[in-house]
């Protein structure tokens, strides 16, 4: 019998073929990295593959020296005789999936992926291939993430109603942040939007990078400042409303950005006054076209809600299989 292509293993995802990992959860002598989330792009492997903006924001995340060697992928290439390529992801700056064929079999694995349109970063790009594997965030029937222009009209509509209330709202600071930070451009917010000092050196990247923020002020004042401020909006990282830091602010309006916004309970064990369901991970709808889209002959399944989608490909005819891989969540940040 044939050697698999990739096995699940407690490190990750590996090519025996390639001798390499894709996105693994421990250092390794080689990683293929999706994107650079720290729940997919840790620090001490040996040798990293992934794109230039990944490589660079894993610098930024990490210190220059979180990996042996690094290689930036520019174009399709032979790892250990196993062909390997990156596609768009569609998730974050610099997010891709990898494909790896070798004796005509491709397996394609998508990291974290959207299928709505996000300025930030290129669109996702369907790959046809034998295995697809997938994640199951947000993979059951009740999810289907609004439009994020409705729900920036939500934050902008509680601004006006209420402006002499600081908005402070909660994103993860790469990805979340940029995208809340450009959709209120979008919306016509053109006053400075203040952030934590979290996400300035990931903000600053994203500006170098092409990607149009605006006006980005820190969110470094003194009390007596942050109390005095009114119709602002403030961008921070989900930890830092645990933090003492959120008390210097008078009577703020408190917001999430996130796609768990859609389950009130858990707004409400946060605080969240303001929920905004702004996803950068595929729904339900979306998830199931792109299975159908790409039409591979197997469908593997992470980090998720794995039950709903494996009875979902049963009906469909589809073989599917779960990996119970760990340590793939939302960033703890």
């Amino acid at each position: 019998m044939a050697e698999p292509l990739l096995i699940p293993r407690p490190e990750g995802l590996y090519c025996p073929s390639g001798n390499f990992y894709i996105d693994p959860s421990r250092p390794v002598a080689r990683a293929l990295i999706t994107h650079g989330h720290a729940d997919h792009a840790r620090a001490g492997h040996g040798h990293v593959l992934a794109t230039r903006q990944t490589l660079e924001i894993m610098a930024i995340r990490y210190g220059e020296d979180f990996a042996g060697q690094r290689q930036a992928y520019e174009g399709p290439l032979s790892v250990g005789g196993v062909d390997v390529s990156f596609h768009p992801a569609g998730h974050v700056l610099g997010s891709a999936q990898i494909a790896i064929t070798h004796r005509g079999q491709r397996i394609v694995a998508s990291g974290d992926y959207a299928r709505v349109a996000n300025p930030s970063c290129a669109p996702f790009e369907p790959v046809p291939c034998d295995t697809f594997i997938t994640e199951a965030t947000f993979a059951l029937p009740v999810f289907k993430h609004p439009d994020p222009a409705d729900e920036m009209a939500k934050l902008m509509a509680s601004m006006r109603a209420a402006p002499e209330r600081p908005h402070l709202v909660g994103a993860y600071a790469l990805g979340k942040a940029q995208r809340v930070i450009m959709l209120a451009r979008e919306a016509g917010y053109d006053a400075p939007i203040y952030i934590h000092g979290a996400l300035q050196r990931l903000c600053d990247y994203h500006i170098e990078q092409g990607i149009p923020l605006g006006d980005l002020r820190p969110a470094t004042m003194d009390k007596a400042e942050a109390r005095a401020l009114r119709e602002a909006l403030v961008i921070a990282p989900p930890s830092a409303f645990s933090s003492p830091w959120v008390q210097r602010f008078a009577d703020p309006v408190i917001s999430f950005a996130s796609g768990w916004m859609q389950i009130r309970a858990r707004a409400r064990q946060r605080g969240v006054e303001l929920p905004l369901v702004i996803s950068d991970h595929i729904d339900w709808v979306d998830l199931t076209r792109t299975v159908r889209e790409v039409d591979p002959s197997e469908l593997w399944i992470t980090h998720g809600r794995e039950e709903a989608l494996m009875r979902w490909a049963e009906l469909e005819g589809r073989v599917a299989r779960p990996l119970h891989l760990v340590g793939y969540e939302e960033e703890p940040e």
